[in-house]
């Protein structure tokens, strides 16, 4: 069973969003926060914007490309 199947996923709010920012803003400047989990978040929350806009292809493909962007990360572990 895929792992979200069955489960409503929300729009991510303004403060998660700015929470990724700002730790993303983080890594680039300082080397803080584990890269690879910060594009596990980025993908999720990619994922859940995709969810919220069925029908807008463009938000699918960048969370599909962020999705596997984070995939091909953690497989390098």
């Amino acid at each position: 069973m895929p792992e979200n199947e069955g489960v409503t996923l929300s729009c991510p709010s303004i403060s998660e969003v700015s929470a990724l920012i700002v730790d993303l803003v983080d890594h680039r400047k300082f080397g803080v926060g584990d890269y690879r989990e910060l594009m596990s978040r980025k993908a999720d929350l990619l994922e859940r914007i995709a969810a919220d806009q069925p029908g807008d292809a463009e938000v699918a493909e960048a969370a599909a490309a962020a999705r596997a962007r984070a995939d091909e990360l953690k497989s390098t572990d």
